[in-house]
């Protein structure tokens, strides 16, 4: 399990490639999975005495969905909304509906495609080799959005 954020995805490579290296019959068996936590909280505003709403969102594009047919419902939905930049954001209740119950939580199961493609990115983003490295940081530098970069 990891954030859900960009560095989670860093981080589950970094993992997935421990367990090609040096654990690839788990793989084989398919006994890998990757907990998909969630990244944003929007609290739908209910009327009256009826609770809150709570609507997890996995991706950003989930979220503006969501938020396009709450405002075409005419829901309201309380601001900020949370957006959670890693696990430990989140309260023990909330990880576990979210992420640990099985009822509710998403795993991804690994296949060793996942795990092979984990170990060629980290190969390629970590390894001695520096000029593919290179070329990958300017193949994608036109795509970088500057909004999105903690600073």
């Amino acid at each position: 399990m990891t954030d859900a954020d960009v560095d989670g995805a860093h981080i589950r490579t970094l993992l997935l490639t421990l367990f090609f290296r040096y654990m690839r019959p788990m793989i084989d068996e398919g006994r890998v999975y990757a907990a998909v936590p969630p990244l944003h909280r929007v609290e739908v505003i209910n009327a009256g005495q009826k609770a809150n709403e709570m609507i997890y969102t996995y991706s950003e594009a989930e979220l503006h969905v969501l938020l396009a047919r709450l405002a075409k419902e005419g829901k309201r939905y309380k601001e900020p909304i949370q957006r959670y930049k890693g696990l430990g954001e989140m309260d023990a209740e909330q990880l576990a509906e979210t992420t640990m119950d099985p009822r509710h939580r998403t795993l991804r199961k690994v296949g060793i495609e996942n795990a092979k493609m984990a170990e060629d990115t980290f190969d390629l983003l970590m390894g001695s080799d520096v000029a593919p490295r290179k070329d990958f940081i300017i193949a994608g530098a036109a795509d970088l959005d500057r909004e999105r970069i903690d600073a």
